[in-house]
């Protein structure tokens, strides 16, 4: 419990809710793989070095938000092959996710545990990563775009995700906080179109549990805000992000840039 661990090793975890009085800077993808994104790109301290300084861009273009960094680690992983059980997913090693987890708690980050569901049920995945999401540094993502119903293949089409789901993963986040005495934990949904996230308007956020969807497509800036304004700012649900990706977004968007978009998002993800 973090009263156990207020004066050690958590004592830099915010105690209270993150949302609205943090920015939090994540960069996304797996130590395995250098195409899933930055995560997965760099050696580990220059990869850390790289989030600090973009962190720091973010701090000084809005002086008044403190801003944190985090690590989204994509933990529970898609695939084409229906591996055991026909689940098209794969769950990251304990040890892969406990080396991320070290990284985090070394820099002082949040970590953040992504989910990509393939035929699985998400209650199932988040349950998975209840010893890790027992961290008070540690939260949770959700990734409609690999949520996929029978018959549906992940990287063939778009999955889909209904609120139900995501009202599931609430629940066993809240039930958690309570239960554990943790600060509120972050639950993000990625979506780049109406039909990723089914229902929004029935996702029902508990205390302990702030929810954020996050724009998560790529392109220019043009597309970008278009995206976000359609598909993110006009149901937020709680709060709302922006992910940038290095690789393919042309031009590039600004710190400056990105906190002009409105609602100004208060969680910004690079892949």
């Amino acid at each position: 419990m973090l009263a156990a661990d207020s004066a050690g090793r958590w004592a830099w975890v915010p105690k209270a809710a993150l949302l609205p009085g943090h920015r939090v800077v994540a960069y996304y993808g797996n130590p395995q793989s250098r195409g899933m994104g930055i995560l997965g790109e760099l050696r580990p301290d220059t990869m850390m070095n790289r989030l600090e300084r973009q962190a720091a861009a973010y701090q000084r273009a809005d002086t008044a938000t403190p801003v944190i960094a985090a690590l989204e680690l994509v933990a529970t992983v898609a695939h084409p092959d229906p591996g055991p059980h026909a689940m098209y997913r794969g769950r990251m090693p304990d040890a892969v996710i406990d080396r991320v987890a070290r990284w985090a708690e070394s820099r002082h980050m949040l970590l953040i545990l992504d989910i990509q569901p393939g035929r699985a049920r998400v209650a199932d995945e988040v349950r998975a990563l209840l010893p890790w999401l027992r961290r008070p540094n540690v939260h949770l993502a959700l990734d409609p775009e690999f949520d996929m119903p029978a018959g549906k293949i992940p990287g063939k089409q778009i999955g889909t995700m209904d609120a139900a789901d995501v009202n599931a993963a609430v629940r066993i986040l809240a039930d958690l906080v309570r239960a554990e005495g943790l600060p509120p934990k972050l639950l993000v949904v990625h979506r780049f179109t109406r039909a990723m996230l089914t229902h929004a308007s029935r996702i029902a956020p508990e205390d302990g549990v702030q929810v954020v969807i996050d724009m998560d497509g790529f392109g220019p800036p043009r597309l970008k805000r278009s995206s976000y304004a359609a598909w993110v700012a006009r149901e937020p649900v709680q709060f709302t992000g922006f992910k940038l990706f290095y690789r393919y977004d042309r031009p590039l968007m600004t710190p400056a840039e990105v906190l002009r978009v409105n609602p100004v998002p208060h969680l910004v993800i690079y892949q």
